[in-house]
């Protein structure tokens, strides 16, 4: 059994250390917000936070992560720039078929909390290991603009 510390809560898991985080999270915590993409650490929609930083839960083993803060889509609904990130995501309609946005989203804090006014290059760059196959992009790009501005200027929830 593996202690580890999921959105501030303590969590057993069971198996062996080599587990991806992701089956982890998904299989035996009942965690399905984080997605299964491509299994390979290139597609973005198995993104979570290891002590702020956005990583591919698709390729962590559970062992990697053992006594780090591990944060999921999930724990965003406490996280101030998660649930702006969140609201500006519904109001610019970001999201269409919605299986890469948990992903999206979690990288995008990720980005806001490193560099709070990212510059379209800037965003360009932290979002490219992202797929969206719906392709939006350019909605992507506005949200974390939006949500930047209203984060810079003390945005109430």
């Amino acid at each position: 059994m593996t202690q580890l510390q999921i959105n501030g809560q303590t969590k057993d898991v069971e198996g062996s250390d080599d587990i991806p985080l992701l089956w982890a999270l998904r299989d035996e915590l009942g965690m399905t917000g984080t997605k299964f993409g491509c299994g390979m650490a290139m597609c973005g929609a198995c993104t979570v936070h290891m002590d702020g930083s956005a990583i591919r839960s698709c390729v962590t083993p559970i062992s990697a992560v053992v006594g780090r803060a591990i944060s999921t889509i999930e724990g965003m609904e406490t996280d101030r720039v998660g649930q702006v990130v969140q609201q500006v995501w519904i109001e610019n309609n970001v999201a269409q078929c919605g299986y890469c946005q948990a992903g999206q989203i979690m990288t995008a804090v990720s980005l806001l909390k490193t560099t709070p006014k990212p510059s379209e290059e800037q965003i360009d760059q932290a979002m490219s290991g992202n797929i969206c196959r719906c392709g939006t992009y350019p909605r992507i790009r506005a949200a974390i603009q939006q949500a930047a501005g209203q984060l810079a200027q003390g945005a109430q929830l």
